[in-house]
Parts: structure tokens; sequence; C-alpha cells
């Protein structure tokens, strides 16, 4: 097994691609799937009905696959999935799902998962999130594609963010963010829209006046957001603003964190 340092436990059974690194210490359990080119650099835990995809790196004392913190999981069948060229920086937990949620975790591609962060039973993470240090989402959260999470801030169970958020640091997020959504404050409150991660993202001026015009609509308009919502969707040509409305839209089991008037 080139590759694997000899104080490595692989358990029988584990599947192992081609130039997977797994450095001292670590363990890796019998249920375990490394893809081409992962790399665990030492005392690494992966257990569980886990995979983790091509070129995903961890680092130490990081435990991913272990059984949900929750005390409903009673041993069934759960798994994590994780995607391609992750970042898995010290002591990040992971857990697998529980049959109540869908039974799978997820994590997307090209993630950054920062020191001591945790992603709980049946998540769903998208692709090129970031996680700052200590950050930790709770079960059955959906984190869209290109999200960042500032450090120490949590985020409530079933809350859904949505694609381009970013959340301050030290937030905790009790309701659904729209998509591109800017949130800030201790019990995080919806202060405007990502501009600066648009920006970056080469999102077209047009797009971005009229994604602020949409937000002041929201902000500003009359009826319930929900109705507010369904207005702009009716009104709009942008592609990024009917993502918005069409997330507002979308089954949740969460209120949503709304524009101050």
């Amino acid at each position: 097994m080139a590759g694997v340092h000899p104080s490595a436990i692989i358990e029988d059974g584990a599947t192992l691609g081609e130039g997977v690194t797994v450095g001292p210490f670590c363990h890796v359990g019998g249920d375990v799937t490394l893809a081409d080119g992962v790399e665990l650099k030492s005392h690494v835990v992966v257990g569980g009905q886990t995979t983790v995809g091509a070129g995903t790196v961890i680092f130490p004392f990081a435990v991913i696959g272990e059984i949900p913190q929750d005390l409903k999981f009673k041993g069934e069948a759960t798994r994590l999935e994780i995607g391609a060229r992750n970042r898995i920086r010290e002591h990040v937990t992971m857990n697998t799902g529980t049959e109540g949620g869908g039974g799978v975790t997820r994590v997307g591609d090209d993630g950054l998962f920062m020191a001591g962060c945790h992603v709980a039973h049946d998540a769903q993470v998208g692709d090129r999130v970031i996680l700052v240090n200590n950050c930790a989402l709770a079960g059955h959260c959906v984190v869209e594609d290109d999200v960042i999470i500032g450090g120490l801030s949590g985020v409530h169970q079933w809350v859904r963010i949505g694609r381009g958020a970013i959340i301050g640091a030290v937030t905790m997020v009790t309701n659904d963010v729209i998509p591109y959504g800017l949130v800030q404050a201790p019990r995080g409150e919806l202060h405007g829209l990502n501009l600066v991660g648009l920006k970056r993202r080469g999102v077209d001026r047009s797009d971005i006046t009229a994604l602020r015009a949409a937000f002041q609509m929201l902000a500003q308009g009359e009826g319930a957001f929900q109705e507010r919502a369904r207005r702009l969707g009716a009104e709009t040509d942008s592609a990024y603003v009917q993502e918005i409305v069409d997330f507002v839209l979308g089954d949740s089991d969460r209120s949503f964190l709304t524009p101050e008037r």
C-alpha cells in the first residue's frame, strides 16, 4: 500500500485510489472510499460509509464520517459524500446522515473548511463553499454554491443559505438567507447584497443593478415578503433576480431573514 505510513490503520474493506497518501497515525474505516490523490496528513480519522473525492486534502485531527450528534440516531446505515479538491483543515468534523433526514450528508467540490468547523448530519453543502474557523452547520442545512460563512458563526437546523451569500463573523443565522445576501450582526440581520462577491465573479453591471433594485423592492414593497417576491418575478428579466424569486418561493421549514424597511 504505497503512500500509507506504517503507523496508519487501514481496515479491511477500505478502498484507496491511485496516489492516495495516508500519513502517520491515521485511521481509515472499512466502509471508506478515498478517491485518487486524496491526502490524509496525520492523525486523521475517516469512518462510516464515507466517500472522499479526488484531490481532497484532510489535515491533522479532523474526524470525518462519524455518527451524527443526534439522540434519535440508532445505528442505521447512513452516508457522508465529500466531493473533489476540498481542503479540510485541522479539527474539522463532518457527520454521516440520519434515516429521518434522508440518510446522506453531502459536501460539494473545491470547498475550504477551516480549522474547527462542523458539518452536521444531513447537511447539503454546495461547491466552492468556505466555512471560516469554528463555524458550525446544524443538521439538515442547505448551503448553496459560492457561500462564505464567517468565523465563529452558527447556522440553525433546516436553514437554507442561497448561492453567493456571505455571512459575517460571530453571527447566528436562524432563518433562510436569499441568494447573494449579506448577513451580519449577532442575531443575523440581512443588511444588503454581497456586492464584493458579485464583482469578483465578474457578474455584469446590469445584473448587479437589477439585483440592487430587486433588493429595494423586497425591502420596501407592499404586502408580505413572498408577495413582493412574486411581483418581482413577474417583472424581472434578470436570471440573477429570478434565482432570488425561486429561492423565496421554494419549499422551506424556516422563515426568511428579510431586509430592513
